[in-house]
This record gives C-alpha cells, sequence and structure tokens, in this order.
C-alpha cells in the first residue's frame, strides 16, 4: 500500500515488515529509515545487514542473510538499496520473492530513487506495493518550502515570520538537507520563542545547493531572480557552461518535437510519449507550450549551438553572458504570459 509519510507511524515495525522508501529527497528517506529501524530494534531486532545494489551484485547474498540463522538476536533488519532503480533480471526475481515472503524474523527496508514508468509498469514494484508499505519522497517545492521550515522550527519550540522563512528557503534552494542543517543550528544558537529577521541572517549562511535542472524550472516559471542566483552559484561551484545548458538542450529539442507533433494533428499525449516525456516533465513542457511558438524554440536551440561553441573556445562571446540573457529572456516571457493571465 502507499501511504503518506506522517501515516509512517501507523505502519511501524511489527504492523508491518516490508517498506520501499522511493524518491529524490534524501533527508526525508533517511528520516522514514531511522524511524523504521528505531522501531524494529524497539521490537527486538539486533542485527542489521545492509546491501547496494550495484553492477554485477549478487542477489545471492540476499537470500544467505535471509536462510541464515542469527545466534544473537529473534528479529533482523534487511536494507537493499537500488540507486539506479534497475534492479536486473535476478533482482527483479529476488524482490518478488521477498514480497511473497511471511512476516517473520526479519524487517525488510527497500530504498529506490523516485519511480518512472519503467519501474511502475514492472512486476517487480507492483509485487512491492501490493505487500508492503510504499512511501514516495518528493522534493518539496519552492512555494511550500517557508511552509516546511515554520513546522520544523515549531518542532524546537521556534518560529520565524514569513519574510525570514522565505529567505532561509531562498538561501537553500530547495534542499531540505541543508535547510534542515540551518534550522538546527538556530536551535542550538537561539532559545525558543521567536526570531528576529536580523538573526536569522546573521546565522544563516548561503548553503544553495543548485542542481543545473532547476535552471529550466526557474525559466519557464519567469523567476528572472533565480534564474541569476542558479547561474552564479553552479559558476562558483566549478561547473561548466556546457554541463549547465545540456539540460536546456534536452528541454528545448523534445519541446520543439511536440510542437511540430501536435502542429501536425497528434494529440498532445500522444506527443509527449513519442517525445519520451513522463511526469514532471510533462509539466514543464505543457507551461512552455502556452508561451513559445516554434520560431522561439528553434532560436532558442539555435542560440545554445553558439552557447556550446563559446564555451569550448570555438566562438566568440562570453557562454556565461549569454547563457543568462537567453534564460531571462524566456523568463520575461512566461512572467509577461501569466502577467495577461492574471489580467483576464
Amino acid at each position: 500500500m502507499r501511504i503518506q509519510a506522517a501515516q509512517l507511524a501507523q505502519h511501524l515495525p511489527p504492523k508491518q515488515h516490508l517498506y520501499v522508501l522511493a524518491g529524490d529527497e534524501p533527508l526525508s528517506i533517511t528520516e522514514s529509515l531511522d524511524q523504521i529501524r528505531a522501531a524494529a530494534r524497539q521490537h527486538g531486532a539486533q542485527e542489521r545487514a545492509s546491501f547496494s545494489v550495484e553492477r554485477y551484485f549478487n542477489w545471492g547474498q540476499v537470500s544467505q542473510f535471509l536462510q541464515s540463522f542469527s545466534l544473537f538476536a529473534e528479529q533482523r533488519i534487511l536494507e537493499i538499496n537500488i540507486p539506479t532503480g534497475k534492479p536486473g533480471v535476478e533482482g527483479a526475481k529476488a524482490l518478488q520473492q521477498l514480497a511473497e515472503l511471511p512476516a517473520a524474523d526479519t524487517t525488510i527496508i527497500i530504498t529506490l530513487p523516485a519511480p518512472d514508468r519503467d519501474m511502475t509498469n514492472s512486476a517487480w514494484y507492483e509485487a512491492l506495493l501490493q505487500q508492503g508499505v510504499v512511501l514516495i519522497h518528493n522534493q518539496v517545492p519552492l512555494a511550500q518550502l517557508p511552509d516546511w521550515i515554520g513546522q520544523r522550527l515549531a518542532m524546537q519550540q521556534q518560529s520565524a515570520d514569513e519574510v525570514s522563512r522565505r529567505f532561509i528557503a531562498e538561501q537553500v534552494e530547495g534542499n531540505l538537507l541543508a535547510a534542515h542543517q540551518e534550522i538546527q543550528k538556530l536551535g542550538l544558537l537561539y532559545p525558543a520563542g521567536p526570531l528576529s529577521e536580523e538573526a536569522i541572517r546573521q546565522c544563516v549562511l548561503n548553503v544553495a545547493r543548485f542542481d543545473v535542472s532547476q535552471l529550466g524550472e526557474a525559466m519557464l516559471h519567469g523567476d528572472q531572480s533565480r534564474i541569476l542566483r542558479i547561474i552564479e552559484g553552479l559558476r562558483e561551484e566549478g561547473e561548466t557552461a556546457v554541463t549547465v545548458m545540456n539540460p536546456l538542450v534536452w528541454l528545448f529539442r523534445p519541446l520543439l518535437q511536440v510542437r511540430i507533433a501536435m502542429q501536425s494533428g497528434q494529440s498532445m499525449q500522444n506527443a509527449f510519449t513519442q517525445a519520451r516525456l513522463f511526469g514532471d516533465r510533462q509539466q514543464l513542457v505543457k507551461r512552455a507550450l502556452e508561451f513559445l511558438p516554434q520560431k522561439h524554440i528553434e532560436a532558442a536551440l539555435q542560440k545554445l549551438s553558439d552557447i556550446d561553441r563559446m564555451a569550448k573556445g570555438v566562438g566568440d562571446g562570453d557562454a556565461w553572458l549569454e547563457l543568462s540573457r537567453l534564460c531571462t529572456g524566456i523568463a520575461r516571457m512566461a512572467a509577461s504570459k501569466s502577467a495577461r493571465a492574471r489580467a483576464r
């Protein structure tokens, strides 16, 4: 069954024995993992085995652990981390067998990346979903992060106004682990109660962990100031202009493919499937289709090609400057579209 993280306490050992933690938010996954481990230990689990499934992983190790007899504990914990979400043929069979195991002396915890279409359509994932407890840990959207920060501050008997919480959110750029560390630091430095904006600004460092994938999102949402923060942050962290522009190419190419397919009479969903766009990327492309005509998409791709040559020293110009101009230019178009929609 699939549950929300807030419901986990109702399904802890010994009530359940099989757990699947999936998603792209490491802090939430770690906290759920710690919660399950603690409950299993209270239930008598004193032995823990942990396996990370890499290429050529021997699934026989898992079977051997399950069949072995523990001299030290009646209850045990088995953790299997599959970073790629692709267990392989042997692993798929092993996971289906794990799902069918009766609740006995082992609490099983499987960690996965955010589910994609291939994973959710697989027999092994369906078996885990049917027999175990599945928690999907997604990243907290930037717009919701101030509320999340407020909840975390309340857990340590502190509070902050909306401006201060938004300031923290902007500094960590959506990274929950970084936000968690800053909140803990506030708890150590200041007593319980309201925190002033000045105290927070003095304490909170610019700990943003920038991700190149955030750039396309900020661009299509019309957030010009965030674009500049991301680009500057990536540059300071040592990323190359080529590394930063590649995800934009991967965004504009399928966007152009979808635009052309729809103009030829195909449905949007069929166009998405042919362009291999799924999940959150579909929402980004839908937003872009609202304000970007084909000629602008083609021009953006040509500009990215020029920037690529600049970055490699073949063309004249500043690759970082041109990248900023391209992204902010498209962001202005997105913001203008949103403004017109609100005015109606």
